[in-house]
């Protein structure tokens, strides 16, 4: 990577309190500045230096024309101005590498410029020889062009960063006693009350105390349906209000707002070497060596081996080194991450731990939590059975009509199953077996099976051998004590969950549950969703030996929870992923986290991770196997035919091989055929 780049990696970027404090944006900008003031300036100076050139002279037949005395001298002082202004990017850079003892590309045109430079002066000075200033002004131009177009892929390469900071506005309207005031979002703090017009996007975390409206966070979480938020409800700093207007209470600012979060997750993953690139880096010093002494060689087996001039044989020298710069290597990898990390995180996934999401594509097996992970967490009808000639729809209105004033999980969840209640009278709460109350006049009890027990109430004949009360929570709903009939209730599966584990199957990756819950309740969900094996009655310590049980089956395994309780489980694993919804991005020991809770994004990280994995293959493969062509050539191997590269055409190709890599880096997408 360039000197510049290694002498400062991490740059304070601050927008109105967010904080960010690797934001490498302003950074890369103002290098491409340089190097496109660079480049034109010193463009221009080429111009006297070819025209004054004798070689270049002699090929338009103006030797005559303008030549004249002292020209030499001339040429001599354009061209100490463009090795000093246009080369000083590479000549700092070949001191830095030097002195932290790793010699790279910017070592390698360092040495180039500074070999033609000194050996031409020379030349102008007395020594025998042919001058190289053309030639050493056209490489500079050309390095610095590629540095240019270089500088602005890294830019692209990190927009989606540069978005996710612009997301917050600069101010917000701050609810004082006389009405609102418009203050900026870096005088916010927790406990401020905020006005969101509508359309307007949020200033910062918080909870809704007032208004209802749709909120669209799809750049945060990925999610591109709005989300209805209502009073109670949490907001999320950086997501776009809809048609209503909302007033929140501030509870995360700056550095502790979700959005802050994600890109500082997203910068360290980014900045974070994994082992593929620590692998690129190897391979570039080592090509950085190769070089230098194919330069040397090149040199030697031309002048003493062939005996050509000592002019001719540094030219081959200088090419190959030129050619043979390992920059292109530099970035393969590094590139690749910038895009794929900023990517995911725009789709929901943020990426902890490099080199565990690169271990994703390998994965054989995956652990799911159920609760809260392959479920929703909470309890749902799901399924009604009435007896006799009771509906379904009046079993539910009278559970619903007694439930109503109760605040119990099952209560609420009967509540929300239907539509109609009825007022009901004397209602009481049966203490640890349900509740009853007068409805339409008659005595109406929702009640556990314990209760029909102590009262010696009867089930009607084949409701204890339906098949759906298994695994599942029972209460019956008794009319004057005849029970009229039962609603079963369960941790609702998530809709997506069947289509997650099916995907995954598809793969090859067997599909595993882990969970608290007895054996019956495990193996109801386990077989609505097809999972391959089950682990019930496991207490949360327990999980990780769970994980380390399966790894003995020398299987790279994943474990999908929700940050919490299965903290331990998610260490352990090869893969640890996160469920975290809304604000909760702060799972510590996860590799990954899945911004929207949807198990689905759990197959969308392999296939990113694969993804990745191809594009940095391709990126190496580039980086390097243009070398085996080029090498050859600009030692002149093909001299004998007439084929014979400049350091200038050399410096050419060595660049278009870096802007590939850079351009192919952006092209990383995943495609549903993936």
């Amino acid at each position: 990577m360039h000197a510049e780049e290694n002498q400062e990696n991490n740059h304070e970027h601050t927008k109105q309190g967010h904080g960010n404090k690797h934001d490498h944006q302003e950074h890369h900008r103002q290098m491409a500045e340089d190097f496109k003031k660079r480049f034109w300036i010193s463009l221009v100076l080429t111009i006297p230096i070819l025209l004054l050139a004798p070689i270049i002279q002699g090929a338009l037949g103006l030797r005559q024309t303008l030549a004249f005395s002292g020209d030499s001298y001339v040429l001599f002082a354009f061209s100490v101005i463009i090795f000093i202004y246009g080369g000083k990017p590479f000549l700092t850079g070949l001191w830095s590498e030097l002195k932290s003892r790793q010699p790279g590309m910017m070592t390698l045109i360092g040495l180039a410029i500074t070999v033609a430079f000194v050996y031409s002066s020379a030349v102008v000075f007395g020594v025998s020889g042919r001058t190289f200033f053309w030639e050493l002004a056209t490489l500079i131009d050309v390095m610095l062009l590629g540095h240019w177009i270089e500088m602005k892929s890294v830019l692209g390469a990190s927009r989606a960063m540069e978005e996710l900071v612009q997301l917050l506005p600069s101010e917000a309207h701050r609810v004082t006693n006389g009405g609102t005031a418009d203050v900026p979002v870096s005088e916010l703090s927790e406990g401020d009350k905020i006005v969101i017009k509508p359309g307007e996007r949020i200033p910062a975390d918080g909870s809704i105390v007032e208004g209802n409206s749709d909120v669209n966070e799809a750049m945060l979480t990925g999610e591109s349906t709005p989300v209805d938020k209502g009073e109670g409800d949490e907001v999320i700093g950086g997501s776009v209000n809809g048609d209503g207007s909302l007033t929140v209470e501030v509870q995360k600012t700056g550095e502790e707002g979700y959005l802050s979060k994600i890109v500082d997750m997203v910068s360290e993953a980014q900045s974070a070497k994994s082992r593929s690139q620590n692998l690129a880096d190897r391979a570039a010093f080592w090509l950085t060596i190769i070089a230098i002494s194919a330069g040397l060689v090149t040199w030697l087996a031309w002048w003493l081996g062939v005996g050509r001039a000592f002019d001719f044989a540094l030219e081959r020298s200088v090419t190959v080194m030129v050619i043979t710069c390992p920059h292109a290597l530099g970035l393969a990898i590094p590139l690749v991450v910038a895009v794929s990390t900023a990517l995911s995180a725009r789709n929901g996934l943020l990426i902890r731990n490099r080199n565990s999401f690169e271990q994703a594509r390998n994965i054989q097996a995956i652990i799911f939590d159920k609760t809260g992970t392959l479920t929703q967490g909470t309890f749902g009808v799901a399924d009604v059975f009435p007896a006799g000639e009771t509906s379904r729809e009046e079993l539910l209105t009278l559970a619903a009509s007694v439930e109503q004033k109760s605040e119990h999980p099952i209560a609420k969840a009967i509540v929300e199953e239907t539509e109609e209640t009825r007022d009901a009278q004397e209602f009481e709460a049966i203490k640890g077996k349900g509740a009853k109350a007068k409805v339409d006049g008659k005595n109406v009890a929702v009640v556990s099976p314990g209760y029909l027990e102590e009262n010696n109430l009867s089930v009607p004949e084949g409701m204890t051998d339906r098949s759906g009360l298994a695994g599942k929570t029972v209460v019956y709903v008794v009319v004057d004590d005849t029970v009229l009939g039962a609603i079963a209730l369960a941790d609702q599966v998530r809709p997506e969950s069947r289509e997650a584990i099916d995907k995954i199957k598809e793969r090859g990756i067997t599909a595993m549950m882990v969970t608290g819950d007895n054996e019956a309740v495990a193996r109801a969900v386990a077989d609505e969703l097809g999972i391959d094996e089950v682990f019930a009655g496991v207490l949360p310590d327990k999980k990780a030996d769970k994980v380390k049980e399966v790894q003995g089956r020398d299987l790279v395994v994943a474990m999908v929870g929700d940050g919490i309780n299965d903290a331990p489980a998610l260490a352990q694993a090869d893969v640890g992923v996160a469920i975290g919804a809304g604000t909760d991005v702060a799972a510590e020991t996860a590799d990954v986290v899945l911004v929207q809770s949807d198990p689905l994004d759990v197959v969308e990280m392999i296939r990113f991770a694969e993804a990745t994995h191809r594009k940095m293959i391709q990126n190496l493969w580039w980086a390097t196997g243009y070398n085996v062509v080029a090498i050859p050539l600009a030692a002149g191997v093909l001299f004998s035919l007439g084929i014979l590269l400049s350091p200038a055409v050399g410096a050419l190709l060595m660049s278009l091989s870096t802007v590939v890599v850079a351009v192919n880096a952006r092209f990383l997408k995943v495609n549903d055929d993936d």
